[in-house]
């Protein structure tokens, strides 16, 4: 890892990068190199929403950062990869609790107020129901 410094900041380089303050994020976009922005990447990678990437978030919206189209891009790509994982559990979610109710897929449909097609979106992760559908799908399976 190249040398880089902290100035007026209570943290170091080696400590945690999500013990990082703005500052250190964004002197490490500025001055760092390749390793600084690995270790970026993989704490946004590790938590897309949270502080590191939020902080990246930040710093990169304001130029002269010429690494900051790609921390964008690492950004939107780790979002993009998590929230596909979270459809994903929800179709899982919807699967199962089909099964648990016991009814076919049209009569849960028809039981928590949807049609077959509809449903289906739910089922294939396309179309994530809302809170509240899914809370009646929950009682609906309850039922059976």
């Amino acid at each position: 890892m190249m040398a880089l410094a902290f100035r007026n900041v209570g943290v170091s380089v080696s400590d945690p990068i999500e013990t990082w303050p703005s500052e250190a994020v964004h002197t490490a976009l500025e001055r760092g190199g390749i390793a600084h922005w690995r270790r970026l990447s993989a704490a946004i990678d590790a938590d897309p929403w949270g502080p590191v990437a939020r902080r990246v978030e930040e710093a990169v919206a304001d130029p002269p950062y010429g690494v900051g189209s790609l921390m964008a891009e690492i950004i939107a790509t780790a979002r993009d990869r998590v929230e596909r994982s979270e459809r994903a559990d929800v179709a899982a979610e919807i699967a199962r609790l089909v099964a648990d109710s016991g009814l076919t897929g049209a009569q849960f449909a028809h039981g928590i107020g949807t049609s077959g097609p509809r449903l289906s979106t739910y089922l294939a992760g396309t179309v994530t129901p809302s809170a509240a559908l899914l809370v009646r799908m929950r009682r609906l399976a309850a039922r059976g």
